[in-house]
């Protein structure tokens, strides 16, 4: 699913504060992984502070202009750019600074023989895409302090798909778990990871340590479900509580083993193009009250699949070129359902067939677009399929994916209670084929929108909530509070999150069109001269002067603001992909600069990466061989690197007329959700590290906005670059679709097709 590139840091650390965990604000502070949503994540959940497993949020299919016909009229055209229309000149600055990677992605993505040689371009790609200075990573979710009642690692840690929001295996006490003991079990997670065993062994450690474990989990949710109906949702909070209902044909374990799921095995063609999978026998549908609908068949998966193309809602972009047919359906050219590449061989034989090559296709099976829908069901709520859906779609003949009751089930849970903004309730599924694979029976979801952090933390110490992410503040509350044994609730039982896989990024515009929020002028207005906005877009095409930004960024301290000093560096991500995502599973030759160079296999993804850099001389340290790792340190602040590549900046940019120094400075605008003090602060923290490392000659213009929406609308809720109103931000996230670092590179192509393209402002 094209993860919507989340409000990032907006839910990431609106929920974090509130104390809750990630993306949607479930206080499951230590399981990690990839979020389910489109882009913006979160959905792929997308982004809020959480700690266990997410991405960032979910988003929706970006709009392509040129295939819509529909041609962007330029709010403001800059010189060079008289002549063009919005996409052409959207395309010549994709090709003036993206160019060598976008070259570089085409070769590593056209390696689908050798898994271990497509991954080490795939690094070469993402080495080309960081030293165009086109964004910085800044953060990974998690890396705060918590506590919780959950064991580690009993949910997916799996960085991708909607697997890591699967809560029937989490093991639950009646009591926060001790630091003390959660490093035991990290220790004894790390010897059994693999074997299958794991599940069982924290179960009689803890019961055998005096635990008491109990049957239900109750965790946060910040926003009511906008829709019920997986296949026709982009949204994180809705795809994280709904994959809860339904299963996958295959699906992560939490020892990070994926596991036959509604599929017992499948088979792959040769020519690697058609996957055949084997369906499980005796799964039933039920309705909300558990009554059984219909057994579960084949057919049901074509159903799910054309109502997702029916329905254009769902992250379809991750199918239309993938699946064969599925882009001429989309588009209309043949709207014979019959030509896409998803059959019903039998009752319990299901075919895909791919219109390309692609390896990591099983490791999309965790996501609602691969979902099963009951067909009888569908059509008893007044469902139609092809060009019959479009005619019935918002009319009152159609009920399906409306509330709990319009819905079928065949996963663990059904909802047996949804009050607006009160409560939800998830309840184990009395027809469920694994019944002894549950270890919760029962999931309470709690509606807040509070932003005291004091009330999540009171939550959580009375178990309406089973865990909390605990801000600085909440910190100095925790160690005020005694416990039985004369300690105090922070010493005892918090504990360092882990990271996921959702990415947090810095972007500079390219292109800015708009200086006001385009739903209300009046709000987040710029105070630039027009001599101020022309000097400003042509500094930002300049990538050197996008260096000297990034590298005199303090992301460290500005991450204190929120953390703390002590886990300010926890967090830091370097690289786009996380750097342990992938490995090579062989010993793999590529060229670096015309010398073949090898690399054995285990190697990480971030290593090679590094491999690139260095090769090309260039000074960030992405990757960390003591830890093996591109996270918890900061290899990007550098205030000397900053000023050198500023200077090179200075002497490019004075031969196209703009004149840069203290008295001269290039203006950047910065909005920020400032109601959040922690937002502000680090905010603030920003602005000095700039202006003090590029000694005056960039000024960081702080807009503060009176409310989330006003920094939303500056930043994420137009679909294409023009509506960015913003000369630099860093709220914005993504969490991966699927295992294969070109979940995340992907993003960044050109011609509508890229999510992140629009953070630059073009496309």
């Amino acid at each position: 699913m094209k993860k919507i590139i989340a409000i990032v840091l907006t839910c990431a650390m609106i929920l974090s504060i509130a104390g809750c965990d990630q993306n949607t604000g479930n206080s499951d502070p230590d399981t990690t992984t990839a979020s389910q949503s489109d882009g913006a994540g979160t959905e792929g959940t997308e982004g809020s502070e959480s700690t266990e497993g997410t991405d960032a949020p979910e988003g929706g299919d970006e709009t392509d202009a040129e295939n819509s016909g529909e041609e962007i009229e330029m709010a403001m055209t800059y010189p060079g750019f008289e002549n063009m229309t919005y996409s052409e000149a959207s395309a010549a600055i994709y090709e003036a600074n993206l160019g060598e990677f976008k070259a570089a992605l085409e070769t590593a993505s056209a390696e689908t023989d050798d898994i271990s040689k497509r991954y080490a371009l795939m690094a070469v790609a993402e080495a080309k895409l960081l030293e165009a200075g086109v964004f910085i990573p800044l953060k990974a979710n998690g890396g705060s302090f918590a506590i919780n009642r959950m064991a580690n690692y009993t949910s997916s840690p799996v960085m991708w798909g909607s697997d890591n929001y699967r809560y029937h295996h989490s093991v639950i006490a009646t009591e926060f778990i001790s630091a003390a003991d959660r490093e035991e079990i990290k220790a004894k997670y790390n010897e059994l990871k693999g074997t299958g065993t794991y599940l069982d062994w924290v179960k009689e450690y803890l019961t055998g340590k005096g635990y008491e474990l109990k049957d239900e989990k109750s965790i946060y949710y910040s926003a009511d479900l906008t829709s019920w109906d997986v296949l026709a949702t982009n949204e994180a909070d809705n795809a994280e509580f709904l994959c809860n209902t339904y299963d996958g044909l295959l699906e992560y374990d939490c020892e990070n083993v994926q596991q036959p799921g509604l599929a017992t095995g499948y088979d792959i063609s040769d020519d690697g193009l058609t996957y055949t999978f084997h369906l499980r026998e005796g799964v039933k549908w039920v309705d909300s009250q558990g009554r059984e609908v219909s057994d579960l068949t084949a057919d049901d998966f074509v159903a799910g699949f054309q109502h997702l193309l029916d329905a254009k809602t769902g992250p379809v972009s991750l199918v239309q070129n993938l699946i064969a047919g599925a882009g001429d359906y989309l588009s209309g050219d043949n709207l014979d359902f019959s030509s896409v590449g998803v059959k019903a061989v039998d009752d319990y034989t299901l075919e895909y067939t791919l219109s390309e090559v692609a390896p990591y296709f099983p490791s999309m099976m965790g996501y609602g677009l691969f979902a099963p829908m009951s067909r009888s069901f569908f059509e008893s709520q007044g469902g139609k399929f092809g060009a019959e859906f479009e005619q019935v779609k918002d009319t009152e003949a159609y009920t399906y994916g409306q509330d709990q009751n319009s819905i079928a089930y065949c996963g663990p849970f059904i909802c047996t209670n949804a009050t607006s903004k009160n409560s939800m309730t998830l309840e184990a599924n009395p027809t469920y084929w694994n019944p002894d694979a549950l270890n919760v029976h029962k999931i309470n979801w709690r509606f807040t929108e509070s932003t005291d952090p004091k009330t999540s933390y009171d939550d959580a110490i009375s178990g309406f909530v089973d865990g909390v992410v605990l801000s600085q503040a909440l910190i100095d509350i925790a160690k005020a509070e005694a416990t039985d044994d004369g300690s105090n609730v922070y010493d005892k039982y918090s504990y360092t999150s882990l990271t996921d896989g959702t990415t947090f990024g810095g972007f500079l515009n390219f292109f800015r069109q708009q200086f006001a929020n385009p739903n209300d002028p009046s709000r987040m207005v710029s105070q630039k001269t027009d001599e101020q906005k022309t000097a400003s877009m042509l500094a930002t095409q300049n990538a050197h002067f996008r260096l000297a930004v990034y590298f005199s960024l303090d992301r460290a301290n500005q991450n204190a603001q929120l953390r703390g000093d002590e886990l300010k560096y926890a967090s830091l991500r370097n690289t786009y992909t996380p750097g342990s995502m992938v490995m090579l599973t062989d010993d793999t030759t590529i060229s670096i600069n015309g010398t073949d160079t090898t690399f054995t296999a285990g190697t990480s993804y971030g290593k090679i990466v590094q491999a690139q850099l260095t090769a090309d001389g260039f000074k960030a340290k992405v990757y960390d061989e003591a830890t093996d790792s591109t996270d918890g340190f900061d290899g990007w602040y550098n205030p000397e690197n900053a000023k050198a590549e500023l200077e090179i900046a200075i002497e490019e940019l004075k031969a196209q007329g703009v004149e840069i120094s203290a008295e001269n400075p290039i203006v950047l605008d910065y909005p920020v959700a400032a109601q959040v003090p922690e937002f502000r602060q680090g905010a603030y923290v920003i602005k000095q590290s700039v202006e003090d490392a590029l000694g005056g000659c960039v000024i960081i213009n702080v807009l503060e906005g009176e409310s989330y929406d006003d920094r939303n609308y500056a930043m994420f809720y137009s679909d294409t670059g023009d509506g960015m109103n913003f000369d630099f931000m860093d709220a914005a996230g993504w969490g991966p679709d699927y295992g294969d670092p070109g979940s995340f590179l992907n993003t960044m192509l050109p011609d509508y097709d890229g999510d992140c393209t629009k953070y630059i402002g073009i496309f």
